[in-house]
C-alpha cells in the first residue's frame, strides 16, 4: 500500500463512529497498531483526541501520539467488561508500543474446578492449563467474582478457595448447610452440588437471579432498605458474572460502520422486497407507573432521522404492560400517519375511505396532545395507496401553524415506512401487529427483536431469525433499537425531573394540590414561577395577594 505523503484529516470519520461501548486501534502511517484504548462512548473518546485543543494541554506523550496517528478503527461491543476483556487481547496481539498496561501479561481471572479431586473445590485461577480441570471465564470484574463463589458456597454448599478435603472447621460450618451439611454428606452427594454450581456458572441462572430479585423487592416493602440494598449489590456482582462473554477472534472482529452496506445486508437477511430505506423503531419505558412512555425514532438510509423522532405519554394503558403499551403507540402513530395522507390528498384513487374511517374513530378515542418530540407538527405523508404500493414517494410539506421538531425552518417528511420494528419479542410483535391490521396495514413489514439472544421474531414465522454477531445487518438493527431505548429513557427522565421540579411545592404552607395545578398550568413549570414577581402570582385564579407573598418567599429560601 502506497505510503500517504500528507496526514489525513480524521474529524470526518470520527462522525461515523458509534456512541457504544468499544475499542479503538490508532495506526501510523505504516499501518502499525501502535495504540489500543477502550471506551464507554467510542464517538466520544476518540474525538476527543482529534480536538484542536488536546495538543495544547496535552502531555509529552500523548503528543507524539496523536503525531504519529494517521488512522483508526473501532469495534464495537455489547458492553464495558468486554470491551475491557477486548482490549486486553489486542494489546498482547498487537504490543502497540504507547501502551503500557497489559505488558506484563497480567491476565484476567477464571474459575477452576477439578472433577476428578473427591471434593473439587471453586478456586480462582489466572491461566487456563490443559490439566482435566474444568474453567469458567475470564472475568472482568475481580471484586463481582468474588462476591459471586461466596454466595456459590452459601447457596450450594460447595467449597471454595483452599485445596483438598474439607478441614474440620468447615465440615461443622452453618454455611454449608444447604441442603445440610458437609459432615453429613458423602462425596458423591457433594458432586451433584458441585454440578449444580458449575451449571449457575455457565448461565443456567434465572431462576436463581428471579428468587433474590423477589426477596430484594420483599425487603423494600417491608421497609429493611438495608436488606435491599445488599440484595441488590448482590444481584447485580452474580449477573456482572454470569452475564455471557463474547469469544473474540480477529476474523469475526466488527468493523467501521457502513450504512448502505448495513441496510443491503438487512434486507437480504430478512428477505425484503426491496431496500429499507426508511425504519420506524418503537420502544417502550416503564421504570416506574408514574410515566410510562415510548419512543419512536427513524432512521434513513441506515443513518438516524432526528427531525422525525416521536416521543408519546401512554394514557390508556394501567400499570406497566408492555404489550398494551406498544398496541397504544403503534394506533396513534399512524392513526395519525394515515389521516394526514388523506388531508394531503382526499381523492386519491388508492385511499380506502375504510381505512380512513376507522383512522379517525381511533384517534378521535385517544387524541394526539401538541407536546414537542410528538404529535403532528411537522408531519407530511403520501396518500396510503402510494405510500403502501412503492414507500417512495414523499410529498412537499403543508402549511402547519406549529414548527418542526428540528427547532428549525426545514422542511420535515414523515411517510409510511419501509420496516417497522419494535423492540421485543412475539407478544409485543403480536400486538403491533394487531393495530396494523385494523388500520388495514398489514402490508407492512414488521419484526420483533428481542434483547436477550437478539432474536428476530417476524409474523406467521414460529421460530425466531439469529443472524452472526459479526453481521451489518444484526449490527443496524442493535444501532436502531439502542437509539430508541436511549431516547425513550431520555423522555421518562425528562418527566421525572420535571415532576421532582414541581414537587417543591407540596412542601408549601397553603398551597394545595388544585392551587398547584393553577399555578403551574399559568406559568409552566416551577422555574417559571420562581421568576415570576409577586403581582403576577397573585393574578392567578384562586390565589390572593398573602397567599402569591408566602409562595413568593417560600421559592426563594427553597
Amino acid at each position: 500500500m502506497p505510503l500517504s505523503k500528507e496526514k489525513p484529516d480524521l474529524n470526518k470519520k470520527v462522525h461515523e463512529v458509534p456512541h457504544k461501548p468499544g475499542v479503538y486501534l490508532m495506526r501510523d502511517r505504516f499501518g502499525r497498531v501502535i495504540y489500543v484504548g477502550k471506551a464507554r462512548d467510542l464517538r466520544k473518546r476518540v474525538g476527543s483526541y482529534f480536538m484542536p485543543s488536546k495538543m495544547a494541554v496535552t502531555d509529552l506523550k500523548t503528543r507524539a501520539l496523536l503525531d504519529a496517528v494517521w488512522d483508526f478503527e473501532v469495534h464495537t461491543v455489547a458492553s464495558e467488561p468486554e470491551s475491557l476483556l477486548l482490549e486486553g487481547k489486542l494489546i498482547k496481539e498487537y504490543r502497540p508500543r504507547y501502551n503500557i498496561s497489559f505488558r506484563d501479561d497480567k491476565r484476567f481471572l477464571v474459575v477452576k474446578v477439578d472433577p476428578t479431586e473427591d471434593w473439587p473445590r471453586f478456586r480462582l485461577a489466572r491461566f487456563k492449563k490443559d490439566d482435566g480441570a474444568r474453567y469458567f471465564g475470564p472475568y472482568a470484574h475481580a471484586g463481582a467474582l468474588r462476591q459471586t463463589l461466596n454466595f456459590m458456597r452459601k447457596k450450594f454448599g460447595v467449597l471454595t478457595f483452599g485445596r483438598g478435603s474439607p478441614t474440620e472447621r468447615e465440615l461443622k460450618s452453618s454455611t454449608y448447610q444447604v441442603p445440610m451439611r458437609l459432615s453429613e454428606i458423602n462425596a458423591e452427594i457433594y458432586q451433584q452440588r458441585v454440578a449444580q454450581a458449575a451449571e449457575f456458572l455457565e448461565g443456567h441462572s434465572r431462576e436463581m437471579m428471579n428468587a433474590v430479585e423477589e426477596e430484594m423487592q420483599k425487603a423494600a416493602a417491608k421497609l429493611d432498605f438495608e436488606k435491599a440494598a445488599e440484595l441488590r449489590n448482590m444481584l447485580e456482582d452474580l449477573r456482572r458474572t454470569t452475564k455471557p462473554m463474547r469469544r473474540f477472534t480477529r476474523h469475526s472482529l466488527p468493523s467501521t460502520i457502513d450504512p448502505q452496506a448495513d441496510v443491503q445486508a438487512l434486507a437480504d437477511a430478512l428477505q425484503l422486497p426491496s431496500l429499507p430505506h426508511v425504519m420506524e423503531c418503537f420502544d417502550i419505558s416503564n421504570i416506574s407507573t408514574t410515566h410510562v412512555v415510548a419512543s419512536m425514532v427513524s432512521f434513513r438510509e441506515g443513518v438516524p432521522d432526528k427531525n422525525n423522532y416521536r416521543r408519546y405519554r401512554i394514557r390508556t394503558v394501567e400499570g406497566q404492560d408492555d404489550f398494551a403499551s406498544m398496541a397504544e403507540v403503534v394506533r396513534r402513530r399512524y392513526s395519525r400517519v394515515l389521516l394526514q395522507a388523506r388531508e394531503a390528498d382526499p381523492d386519491a384513487a388508492e385511499f380506502s375511505q375504510e381505512n380512513a374511517a376507522e383512522a379517525m374513530a381511533r384517534l378521535a378515542c385517544h387524541p394526539e396532545p401538541a407536546e414537542r418530540g410528538e404529535g403532528p407538527r411537522g408531519e407530511f405523508a403520501t396518500s396510503l395507496g402510494e405510500a403502501t404500493s412503492s414507500h417512495a414517494r414523499e410529498v412537499p410539506p403543508r402549511a402547519s401553524p406549529g414548527r418542526d421538531d428540528s427547532g428549525g425552518g426545514s422542511p420535515t417528511f414523515v411517510r409510511l415506512p419501509d420496516l417497522i420494528i419494535v423492540d421485543g419479542g412475539k407478544g409485543q410483535l403480536s400486538s403491533a401487529c394487531r393495530e396494523l391490521q385494523r388500520l388495514g396495514l398489514h402490508e407492512l413489514p414488521i419484526i420483533g427483536l428481542a434483547k436477550e439472544f437478539e432474536e428476530i421474531y417476524r409474523p406467521g414465522r414460529a421460530l425466531p431469525l439469529q443472524l452472526p454477531p459479526d453481521s451489518g445487518a444484526l449490527r443496524l438493527l442493535q444501532r436502531i433499537r439502542d437509539e430508541a431505548h436511549r431516547f425513550a429513557n431520555a423522555y421518562h427522565q425528562l418527566l421525572m425531573k420535571k415532576r421532582i421540579g414541581e414537587s417543591v411545592l407540596d412542601d408549601c404552607p397553603g398551597v394545595s394540590q388544585n392551587r398547584k395545578n393553577l399555578l403551574l398550568r399559568k406559568f409552566g413549570s416551577v422555574q417559571r414561577l420562581r421568576r415570576a414577581s409577586v403581582e403576577e402570582i397573585a393574578s392567578t385564579e384562586g390565589i390572593g395577594q398573602k397567599l402569591a407573598e408566602e409562595v413568593h418567599r417560600f421559592l426563594e429560601r427553597h
